[in-house]
């Protein structure tokens, strides 16, 4: 039986699973089989979120998150360290929850949790948010990854105020996360891109027209958060892929975005230890590769020793795709 502060937490800070369902947004879908499972994406963060904010201690947080179907399961993470995030800055930064679980049971999602703490820094207080990246030294892609933090801020953005982020496309203050606000806006844009994915249920020919109407050089970022996005949740098929691509390279060269998002996507998968077959569909279609080959891909243009910079990183992969 959870205790009475963690019931109380919940109540006062947990969304209600139909909050973030597609209709309660107010997203032009239309409900399917294939939109209900990518609906059920942001419910599973839910439940993460409630068991990280409720439960007492991290064995009974992970018991849980184990319960969840392997396809789900990191997603649940992601919005376990959410709540590990918050409760984090709620305890003054001297909580160390989330250190704990990143650099222990969630070392497979890695990319996830990261996002999961973008998602808290949604909703803190900029002057919180220095200390909300614990330090991870020795865990796989630290820093390196820690922008998927910045991703999940942007993709929070985007799904929860539609109206400014998405239809009015405002660019929200800039930050020096890891010394470089120059690139936070990019970075902001990429969830922004996945953000879209789930707002048009995987319909690509509305995604891609909603990408179509951002400024042309934020495009390049909103395709590679697109091609993460269909590549890792899925949400449409063979033909929807096609189009996919066939759009991007309509507006421009970003089929190599649309690549590197699916082959990091990929990466992702396999480092969690299970990859679904959409996931091969999709690096398939966008990437050209196997879902195995996309991922050993991410690794070899790393080469060995130290990871690259983040963009660095992302820019050695898109080389690969020229003209994709």
């Amino acid at each position: 039986m959870p205790p009475l502060l963690g019931t109380l937490r919940r109540l006062a800070l947990a969304p209600a699973l139909h909050e973030v369902s597609f209709a309660h947004r107010g997203f032009p879908v239309t409900p399917t089989p294939a939109t209900r499972r990518l609906e059920a994406v942001p419910e599973a963060v839910v439940c993460g979120f409630e068991w990280g904010i409720e439960t007492r201690g991290q064995a009974e947080l992970v018991r849980r998150l184990e319960l969840v179907e392997p396809e789900m399961r990191g997603f649940a993470y992601e919005g376990a360290t959410m709540a590990y995030t918050v409760r984090d800055a709620m305890a003054g930064g001297r909580g160390g929850r989330a250190r704990e679980l990143l650099s222990g049971p969630a070392v497979p999602h890695t990319f996830l949790t990261y996002i999961g703490i973008g998602f808290a820094m949604a909703r803190l207080p900029r002057v919180l948010w220095r200390g909300v990246l614990p330090d991870l030294t020795g865990t796989p892609y630290h820093p390196t990854m820690s922008w998927l933090a910045v991703d999940g801020y942007g993709f929070d953005l985007a799904y929860f105020h539609t109206g400014r982020y998405v239809d009015e496309q405002r660019v929200p203050a800039s930050y020096p996360w890891q010394g470089r606000p120059d690139y936070f806006p990019r970075a902001v844009d990429q969830g922004v891109g996945r953000a879209l994915w789930f707002i048009h249920g995987g319909n690509a020919p509305a995604v891609g027209a909603a990408v179509g109407r951002f400024a042309v050089d934020r495009r390049p970022d909103l395709w590679s958060g697109v091609g993460l996005a269909a590549t890792f949740a899925g949400g449409t098929d063979a033909a929807g892929l096609a189009a996919l691509c066939r759009l991007a390279a309509e507006q421009g060269d970003h089929l190599p975005h649309l690549a590197q998002g699916a082959v990091f996507a990929a990466k992702a998968r396999a480092f969690s230890g299970f990859t679904p077959p959409h996931t091969g569909v999709a690096t398939g279609a966008l990437a050209g590769l196997s879902a195995e080959a996309a991922a050993r891909l991410a690794d070899e243009v790393a080469g060995t020793g130290e990871q690259p910079e983040y963009e660095k990183w992302r820019g050695l992969i898109r080389d690969r795709f020229p003209g994709a």
